[in-house]
């Protein structure tokens, strides 16, 4: 592991073997560029190559198969082929063993005592763009594995643990019960009564880590690269979010954004600087120490919330196909439950104030300062629903929209192989300047009304098949209520499996 800046070393998490938490093989349980001229609709598919990663231990026992009928078809636009047919289009599955990219880890320390964890793959491959992974809420860098192992074959691939997640916890307890005692041995971490110098203004909000991921940028990643370029960035559900945040406030930093089931909010308390008068109103707003009454509160909720039974529960209801194995990820996530400092970084996070600006302000604002936007949505997604991600398509027309079925909240780990697929193409759209088109589009009728096709794969020796659905510039009302009765069917159908 390499160390930037970090004049500690410290052990971010207290380690439980992993195989203690196995539930079996399946979920059964920078500087300003000019804007590039654009086309009215920026679309693209690339290549991949490989085979399954044999590390992992994710297993299909049956292959599924999900399509679109010929009523959604019709009612969309679509060109319609024969009764019950959908094209079908064969990918390339995820590479193995020494084919797969190496993967370096690291810690970053941008202020002191605030030390980021990072991984990294791909750099040597100085005339490729730079991607950054953004994992959503409760997990970390390990959600991107399958992406850094394929995409870093041919480009520089980045990902990131937030302030307060993951391994990017804090190495030394913000508020001890007695400072003078030295490291503190409490169960739980920031439960004292002050804080530590440098923990006095620290608050686990999104504006952090919009602030935490622009540094990151401008102060890291630029340093491995030949000729210093913005990034592209991938966000799912709270790295969405941030993401969208990131690109509104610093668009000169950013290439492109692409959205994984981003959540459209965050925050349930006004921010102090757009609302200082209504911020008054709330006596706690995140910071350490934690008041009586929220410590209370904590140990309750967290006792819940960190039992593995209600953690594999979760998995359960995100993962749209239970075959997929989660062994890793639910091993990891308990991991990062038992580090001291979780349950009142947890606190801070959900008593912290909302952004200073809005999700739907940042597409806003990314629309108009030419910042390119692609949608990758899990349609049985039980929390982001895909109507949010045609809400974005709707206020972005230019903007590619796919819905990937079946897959839930985390398309890039249940279905690595489309997502990785879908990302290349799309980046070499934008680097090729729309040079390079979409294979959906091969009928120009389909940028308008769009397309289904579905996409098979090999993986750990079994057939797979995925439905991927690329909406037209037009979408019609009747395309919001159809996509969410469809995904409520849709959610009873795959849990029911």
């Amino acid at each position: 592991m390499e160390v930037v800046s970090c004049s500690h070393s410290c052990s971010a998490l207290h380690q439980t073997p992993r195989s203690a938490w196995s539930w079996g093989s399946g979920l059964g349980l920078g500087h300003a560029k000019p804007p590039r001229p654009r086309r009215s609709v920026i679309l693209c598919v690339g290549t991949t190559s490989g085979t399954s990663n044999p590390g992992d231990s994710s297993k299909v026992h049956s292959t599924q198969g999900f399509y679109v009928s010929d009523m959604d078809a019709t009612l969309q636009g679509i060109p319609s082929r024969k009764v019950g047919e959908v094209e079908k289009v064969m990918i390339q599955s995820l590479p193995e063993g020494p084919d797969s990219s190496p993967i370096s880890t690291g810690l970053w320390e941008w202020k002191p005592k605030l030390t980021v964890y990072y991984e990294r793959s791909g750099t040597e491959n100085s005339k490729a763009p730079a991607v950054l992974f953004l994992p959503g809420f409760g997990v970390g860098t390990f959600h991107f594995e399958k992406q850094l192992k394929d995409l870093g074959r041919d480009h520089k691939v980045w990902t990131l643990d937030f302030l307060g997640q993951g391994m990017s916890l804090p190495c030394e307890d913000p508020a001890p019960s007695s400072i003078a005692g030295g490291q503190s041995e409490e169960a739980f971490w920031g439960f004292g009564q002050d804080s530590q110098p440098w923990a006095e203004e620290l608050v686990y909000s999104v504006d952090l880590w919009q602030n935490q991921v622009q540094h990151f940028i401008e102060e890291f990643i630029t340093h491995f690269q030949v000729i210093r370029e913005p990034v592209y960035i991938v966000g799912n559900s709270l790295g969405g979010f941030v993401a969208m945040y990131l690109a509104a406030s610093s668009p000169h930093l950013v290439k492109g954004v692409t959205l994984l089931n981003a959540t459209p909010f965050w925050g349930f308390f006004p921010n102090p600087a757009t609302s200082p008068q209504l911020s008054k109103l709330f006596p706690w707003s995140g910071t350490f120490p934690l008041p009586s009454f929220v410590r209370k509160l904590t140990e309750a909720v967290w006792q819940k919330i960190s039992d593995p039974r209600s953690i594999h529960d979760i998995l359960k209801q995100v993962y749209a196909d239970h075959s997929t194995n989660v062994d890793k990820v639910f091993s990891r996530i308990v991991e990062i439950t038992q580090h001291p400092a979780a349950a009142a970084s947890f606190a801070s996070i959900m008593f912290a104030p909302r952004g200073q600006i809005s999700f739907q302000e940042a597409v806003s604002r990314c629309q108009s300062q030419g910042v390119p936007i692609s949608l990758m949505y899990g349609r049985e997604d039980p929390w982001v629903r895909p109507i949010w991600g045609i809400k974005v398509k709707q206020q972005v027309p230019e903007a590619p929209y796919y819905e990937i079925s079946p897959a839930g909240h985390c398309p890039h780990d249940e279905v690595p192989e489309v997502i990785n697929y879908l990302l290349r193409g799309w980046l070499k759209n934008l680097e090729s300047e729309g040079s390079i088109d979409l294979p959906f589009l091969e009928e120009p009728s389909y940028a308008e009304h769009g397309v289904s096709k579905e996409l098979e794969f090999v993986r750990e020796g079994s057939r797979k098949s995925v439905s991927v659905r690329l909406y037209g510039s037009k979408i019609s009302l009747w395309s919001q209520l159809s996509s969410f009765f469809n995904t409520r069917v849709s959610n009873s159908r795959v849990v029911s499996r």
